[in-house]
């Protein structure tokens, strides 16, 4: 289980990134690199990390689930993810 402050700082992040999307944008096209570093580091979507939604575990992350692959295992067992089945042949 990750720190809640790391969480909490990946939140934070994403949130800055989707305020700035459109500022971003536009300067993108505009041509205008100063006016890109004057934006916060964060505000950057390079700088986030796929974390699971559960557990917050930054690898071993299932981008289709949004979970790390121990919980994805652990929920396809128990069924709660439909679709998915453990294979035998």
């Amino acid at each position: 289980m990750a720190k809640e402050s790391i969480k909490a700082r990946e939140k934070k992040r994403e949130d800055l990134v989707a305020k700035y999307a459109d500022k971003r944008k536009a300067l993108k096209e505009a041509g205008d690199f100063i006016g890109l570093q004057k934006l916060p580091r964060n505000a950057s979507p390079v700088r986030l990390h796929n974390r699971c939604k559960l557990t917050g575990r930054p690898k071993g992350y299932m981008r289709m689930f949004g979970v790390s692959r121990i919980n994805f295992r652990e929920m396809a067992l128990k069924g709660l993810i439909p679709g998915v089945r453990k294979a035998s042949w």
